[in-house]
């Protein structure tokens, strides 16, 4: 079956006991014995619930996974991964990471005896320089949120693979239908549902799709002993948003392409972060292993001043933290997303002041275009 056919059809079947097209939220808390010892499957809304099931298999199906796990938030499932290591493990990561993750790693998980490196993923050299031989596990973020920096999955794959060490990539800003990690040699893939598989700002998700049993055995024995599963109604509603996944990315991609070139020549941008743009410096390793580039873009303004009036003059586009949803979400990383990194750290990975984040939505591209141009008179 085809991608669409599988994000409609896959763990979204008719309700077997009514024939209802849309299965039903169960919104219960728990599951009545048929006699001791004997359930239908069901006994704790935390460990399990049939909506939880459903969306499993359509987020493992759509990312070619052994297996799939959904979380109460991208933030929650990043943080399951982590947890499959042990003290003294060390990790490598994208230096331009999420802010979530890097507030996650060094002023949480450092506490748990876990050792983090961050480097630019882009160039394996400097990931083979990273390695040490209590490396468990390489992280990447590609496209890294939000300077856009592309990093060669196959490379980095067959890098970790020779020193029997864990890939993992966040996909969050692509989605499967644009991006296939597994396929390209990754173990681990994880999501925040919360912006293009659900794509429609009106529910938090995190997903971890695995390919190795052992590690679903231990991910699941998280989710269930944590409490941080994904309550029913959530997965209701991602699992709705996923049935439109294909035709939404589609049209995500070509309004980003459009408002890319678009910014990318007016005279107020000083430079554009896109990698569907000739001039990006990993452009040709996206065309090889991106079906698109996406809807994600990062313009830089030259100062927080410059910033601040073109956010501020706004109109149709929304000033606000998140991405992947219909409409345009728009927002300032320095001081929003990744606040909670230090400002050398964001320096040295190109967070400026200026620097604007825009994750371009399914509206007609004229609009879009015409809110941003009237903005930038303001710089």
């Amino acid at each position: 079956m085809g991608f669409a056919t599988n994000a409609i059809h896959v763990g979204q079947e008719p309700d077997p006991a009514t024939g209802a097209i849309v299965a039903p939220i169960y919104q219960t808390s728990t599951y009545v014995y048929e006699e001791l010892g004997k359930n239908k499957g069901y006994d704790y809304a935390r460990t399990n619930h049939p909506n939880r099931k459903a969306l499993e298999r359509t987020v493992a199906k759509l990312e070619g996974g052994h297996s799939a796990y959904v979380f109460t938030s991208g933030m929650a499932a990043i943080d399951a991964v982590f947890r499959l290591y042990r003290p003294g493990d060390h990790v490598v990561l994208s230096e331009a990471v999420y802010g979530g993750v890097y507030r996650l790693s060094t002023q949480l998980l450092v506490h748990f005896g876990l050792e983090f490196s961050f480097v630019d993923t882009s160039i394996p050299a400097c990931v083979l320089a990273a390695l040490r031989p209590n490396t468990k596990l390489i992280y990447i973020e590609t496209p890294t949120n939000p300077t856009m920096r592309v990093t060669d999955i196959g490379a980095i794959a067959k890098l970790a693979n020779e020193r029997n060490v864990t890939l993992a990539v966040d996909n969050t800003f692509l989605s499967p239908y644009l991006q296939r990690p597994i396929e390209l040699g990754a173990q681990i893939v994880v999501h925040s549902m919360t912006k293009y598989l659900n794509g429609h700002s009106d529910s938090t998700g995190g997903a971890v799709v695995l390919t190795r049993p052992a590690d679903a055995e231990k991910i699941y024995f998280i989710q269930r002993s944590a409490g941080a599963g994904l309550a029913p109604m959530d997965c209701f509603l991602i699992s709705r948003g996923l049935k439109t996944l294909a035709i939404r990315m589609l049209q995500h991609n070509a309004n980003g392409i459009t408002v890319a070139r678009h910014l990318d020549a007016h005279p107020k941008v000083r430079k554009t972060h896109y990698p569907g743009l000739p001039t990006h410096p990993q452009h040709e390793i996206a065309r090889r292993q991106q079906k698109g580039p996406g809807a994600m873009i990062a313009i830089d303004l030259g100062s927080l001043e410059a910033a601040r009036r073109f956010l501020n003059q706004l109109k149709l586009c929304s000033l606000a933290e998140s991405l992947g949803g219909v409409e345009t979400l728009i927002s300032l990383p320095a001081l929003m997303t990744h606040a909670s990194m230090p400002k050398e750290v964001q320096e040295r990975i190109g967070i400026t002041e200026g620097l604007v984040r825009i994750s371009v939505g399914i509206e007609d591209v004229e609009d879009i275009m015409a809110d941003l141009d009237q903005a930038l008179l303001y710089v």
